[in-house]
């Protein structure tokens, strides 16, 4: 018998102002209900809109659990559809990426659609004449999804027709993704490469979390970073040699808790937030030749400044990516079951700036958040024994209370000290919002 499915009063009871029930993050049913609403009525990250330079590129990918087509169309606008046949439910597309021409084929039976999933033809049409073929849905073609929003090459889609419109969702929590794009001297970003990609056990809101989770990297990191830190500092260099690339990413990790207490958290409403208000682990990497005397000719002095002056951690953009605008990055918590979340890193290139702030970034990826990374896999030891615990009897909530105070109010931006846990109080106040805005029986 469901527990929750088409109560809405159920899964509000799940969330408490500094606890959250074990079933949020274990329970299967909780899950699909994810997929169902919250994933429907929150607008979702699709891809970039330099991975379909081209007419009839496109790019297959999931929002939540539902298979999408990103695809460049005639008229030059990129158009995202279901990928799915309106004949028998074929998937149109299989590979990643490629380029279709002028229409897709289904691989069935044949069925044709332009880019914008208009119905081209089908074979032998006239074996549906007199069927009411033309009052069907299927004469429609591919299923657009609800809505669709390039936000300076960055493509977003909510399932759902109706629901919040793209800047009232997001607000000024955009000035994230404005600063990552600023940070090219043409305000341009293009995708660099496929992404790294690996599995985790564990739940995808876990993930989500430990991207402001700011009390421990010196802890959980220390097997890892710590290790890097005593190896460069035992050995035998000659004075004022200079920190390589490497250890200048991999350094601040164990930077004590007052750093990150300093550091400030900033929450905005509907689930977003970043850490680094005022200094981030990015804040004193080596200047790299050229690129601010590029930045200058592009913007003036006073604008280049403050655009390079942001150094903002993690801004994660609920309900799940994390950007880091310094080094032009983009992590994807793609959720497959209660148990199974797919991490994609993706890094982007500033259009007309130096290549070795590219080869910066990409080391960053490497180390951190590739397969074989280091510091990566000391996160993921900690989600899955979180995962598995979360199954013990001992307890059933999860503690989300530092720095709690009485009557937050998650309508308002707010800063405050940077190990708080209010942004992830943030993100489930998001997450109960959106969980039941369409589910029936809501007596709101």
């Amino acid at each position: 018998m469901s527990r929750y499915a088409n109560n809405p009063q159920a899964i509000r009871n799940l969330i408490r102002p500094t606890e959250v029930h074990r079933d949020v993050y274990i329970d299967q049913e909780v899950f699909e209900l994810e997929m169902k609403h919250l994933f429907a009525n929150t607008w979702v990250f699709v891809g970039h809109e330099s991975q379909t330079p081209n007419k009839g590129d496109y790019f297959t990918t999931e929002i939540g659990t539902q298979p999408v087509i990103m695809v460049r169309h005639s008229d030059n606008e990129i158009y995202v559809l279901h990928n799915r046949c309106p004949h028998k439910g074929t998937k149109i597309a299989i590979d990643r990426t490629g380029n279709t021409g002028k229409f897709f084929r289904c691989p069935y039976h044949a069925w044709s659609f332009k880019t914008n999933g208009c119905l081209l033809a089908i074979p032998l049409r006239k074996g549906y004449k007199d069927t009411g073929l033309e009052e069907s849905e299927s004469v429609n073609g591919m299923a657009p999804v609800g809505a669709v929003k390039n936000y300076r090459g960055f493509i977003f889609a909510r399932l759902n027709k109706e629901g919040p419109d793209f800047e009232s969702f997001f607000g000024e929590a955009l000035s994230s993704f404005d600063n990552m794009v600023d940070r090219s001297p043409e305000g341009r970003l293009e995708v660099a490469g496929p992404p790294l990609r690996y599995m985790h056990r564990c739940n995808w809101k876990m993930l989500v979390e430990n991207q402001t989770d700011t009390c421990h990297p010196m802890v959980a990191h220390e097997s890892s970073a710590g290790t890097a830190i005593d190896l460069w500092e035992k050995m035998d260099k000659p004075e004022g040699t200079q920190k390589p690339m490497a250890m200048e990413v991999i350094a601040p990790f164990m930077s004590p808790y007052e750093f990150f207490e300093n550091m400030g958290i900033r929450t905005w409403p509907n689930g977003h937030g970043h850490t680094g208000v005022h200094h981030s682990i990015h804040s004193d990497y080596s200047a790299i030749p050229g690129y601010y005397e590029q930045m200058v000719e592009a913007y003036g002095e006073e604008r280049a400044k403050a655009i390079l002056g942001e150094n903002r951690h993690n801004t994660v953009y609920f309900p799940n990516i994390m950007i880091k605008g310094p080094i032009q990055q983009l992590r994807l918590f793609t959720p497959i079951a209660a148990d199974k979340t797919l991490v994609e890193s993706y890094i982007y290139r500033l259009v007309g700036a130096p290549d070795m702030l590219l080869e910066r970034t990409a080391m960053y990826n490497r180390m951190i958040n590739a397969p074989t990374s280091m510091v990566g896999h000391d996160d993921l030891e900690m989600y899955e024994r979180a995962q598995e615990g979360l199954h013990s009897d001992g307890l059933e909530w999860v503690n989300v209370q530092r720095l709690y105070e009485e009557g937050e109010n998650f309508d308002e931006i707010a800063v405050e000290n940077g190990t708080t846990e209010r942004q992830m109080r943030n993100q489930f106040h998001a997450w109960e919002k959106y969980m039941t805005m369409t589910m029936e029986g809501d007596a709101q």
